[in-house]
């Protein structure tokens, strides 16, 4: 019985238009929280947080601006582009070389 009804309640939903968005309410943090703990007691795994992890002080990078010249930065551009990278971590390499 409660299957069927979770089956006609996702088939209803599959329609936009009749979802009924005003009795739609968000997650708290504590049920997200509950959530989490429960996947990890069930399955045995720890679900990782989204986005780009944080970097320790040491590994921050600094936002700048900078003006090369063409044939630098055209070097630059071939040079990633060859080994798949991006060309600012070129740049950043090369400077790193000369200081070390």
């Amino acid at each position: 019985m409660r299957e069927k009804r979770q089956k006609e309640n996702v088939e209803d939903m599959k329609k936009e238009s009749e979802f009924p968005f005003e009795r739609a309410r968000r997650v708290t943090p504590e049920e997200n929280q509950k959530f989490r703990a429960a996947i990890s007691e069930q399955f045995g795994m720890e679900l990782r947080k989204r986005g780009r992890p944080i970097k320790n002080e040491e590994e921050k990078y600094e936002a700048i601006s900078i003006r090369l010249h063409p044939k630098a930065l055209a070097w630059a551009k071939a040079e990633a582009q060859k080994r798949g990278i991006g060309y600012q971590t070129v740049i950043n390499e090369v400077l790193l070389e000369q200081i070390s």
